[in-house]
């Protein structure tokens, strides 16, 4: 017995022994907190470990997300400090990426005061990340009842169509144009606002979720895109070409495959419902209203009536109370399609005009001030305006596209008293929007520039025009 034992022991003493010889080590598990983070190696990796960003996400005043992509499975960590002060930096929970996730890892910052500014570094296993642009991030102010908010600016485009020879219709390349992106992180905005066709997903993709996060992947990777990424926060909504097919409705097979990768490859604050991109976040004092204009939507060729929804009464509920609620100064209303133009095209909301009367009736009979629409999908920019008796005007602003192929309005769009003339462009572009003034008489600015970054209109909207 005594002999069996001793062998035993010698057996279990051998195992553990060649177990620690080659490395396996049961790995720690991912800190959740910066204090209990495992400290950072000297020296610095090249960054082509990174597949791509890093990316900042929602700001708020008392935690910040940040994301990135890595190329195969890494020890993931940001560290983040005051700029001149890197002695006192802190460090986010450390995320292990994983291909069932597409490598992604989102990382938060909860240990930050309002109104601040931090620059970061990416950790790669310990070790910082080389990045030759800068890497930075804000806290939003403590304002209310102290000061007047603070001036903002912040991007607006959609449409992003990155080239793949392999996987992409024959003949000319229908994405071009990447530079806008270097001239859009130029103008340093506060934060970009993504308003759907933030990639093409194609044939390829559609059946599969493999397809579906290669093509997020492809198109996060384009290399023009990493700046702005990187030192401007970043809020998303889809449409219909990264919810799924062209004019893809509520019948898209696989949506649940198409919503995962949204918040895998996006860093919103909240999703109101468990289905669909629906959410909401605020900026200084304005709110936006991120819209899902996909999820719910009845088909385009279902003739008009009570059952041909767009948004889903469900939506539009929750849109109505929270505008109700908001007091912010501009309340921006964020979905794909246009909403004001009056001409039953394409995917225009007037293709669903019982739900659009029942939405424009809600906002006029609640008496709601300050609202604007912020659209894009229709390839071209455009300003549309919508007269209203006894209150004032809707604004439904309409900036398109970033990287994808301009298209320009039917002869009778431009024929609508909606249409503000001056506003058509017809070349890729964006928008860049800044708000300022004091809070009683607080002013939006719009510009539009092409990709190159030359200027091509400007118009400015007071609040007191939005009462």
């Amino acid at each position: 017995m005594y002999k069996i034992s001793r062998v035993l022991l010698l057996l279990i003493w051998w195992i553990v022994a060649v177990s620690l010889s080659f490395g396996q080590v049961p790995p720690k598990a991912a800190s959740t907190t910066s204090a209990t983070s495992r400290p950072s190696q000297s020296g610095t990796i090249q960054s082509g470990t990174i597949q791509s960003g890093p990316m900042v996400g929602y700001s708020e005043m008392r935690e910040v997300m940040l994301w990135v992509q890595t190329k195969q499975p890494a020890r993931v960590q940001i560290r983040y400090y005051e700029p001149g002060n890197p002695t006192q930096a802190r460090l986010t929970n450390e995320v292990r990426t994983e291909a069932k996730t597409a490598f992604t890892a989102h990382l938060l910052a909860d240990q930050v005061e309002p109104g601040k500014k931090y620059a970061y570094d990416v950790l790669i296993e310990g070790r910082k990340a080389s990045l030759p642009y800068p890497t930075q991030f804000q806290t939003q102010n403590l304002w209310q009842w102290r000061t007047d908010p603070p001036a903002f600016r912040f991007g607006v485009g959609s449409c992003t169509y990155v080239n793949e020879p392999a996987v992409d219709r024959p003949g000319t390349p229908y994405g071009d144009g990447y530079e806008i992106f270097t001239a859009l992180a130029a103008q340093k905005p506060d934060f970009m606002l993504w308003t759907g066709d933030n990639t093409y997903t194609r044939e390829v993709d559609w059946n599969s979720r493999t397809g579906v996060l290669r093509r997020y992947t492809h198109t996060r990777s384009l290399p023009e895109m990493q700046p702005l990424l990187a030192a401007s926060h970043n809020y998303a909504i889809w449409d219909d070409h990264d919810y799924g097919p062209n004019d893809s409705d509520r019948s898209y097979w696989i949506k649940p495959v198409t919503l995962e990768a949204f918040k895998l490859f996006w860093a919103n604050p909240n999703f109101i419902f468990d289905e669909g991109c629906t959410g909401t976040f605020f900026w200084q004092d304005c709110q936006f209203f991120l819209l899902d204009d996909r999820t719910f939507r009845a088909p385009n060729e279902m003739p008009d009536g009570p059952e041909k929804v767009y948004f889903g009464q469900k939506q539009l509920t929750w849109l109505i109370d929270a505008l109700r609620f908001s007091r912010a100064t501009f309340k921006f209303i964020v979905t794909g399609g246009q909403v004001i133009n009056p001409v039953k095209a394409f995917e225009n909301y007037s293709m669903y005009g019982t739900e659009r009367d029942q939405l424009l009736k809600a906002i006029a009979d609640a008496n709601i001030p300050g609202v604007l629409f912020i659209t894009g999908d229709r390839h071209h920019t455009i300003v549309h305006k919508l007269d209203r008796p006894g209150t004032y005007p809707l604004y439904d602003l309409t900036i398109s596209p970033l990287t994808s192929g301009p298209s320009k309005p039917r002869p009778d769009e431009l024929q609508q008293p909606t249409f503000v003339d001056g506003t058509l462009v017809t070349d890729r572009n964006f928008g860049l929007f800044s708000v300022s003034g004091p809070l009683k008489d607080r002013v939006l600015t719009i510009d539009v520039y092409d990709q190159k970054g030359t200027k091509r209109w400007n118009r400015t909207i007071r609040a007191s025009e939005l009462k």
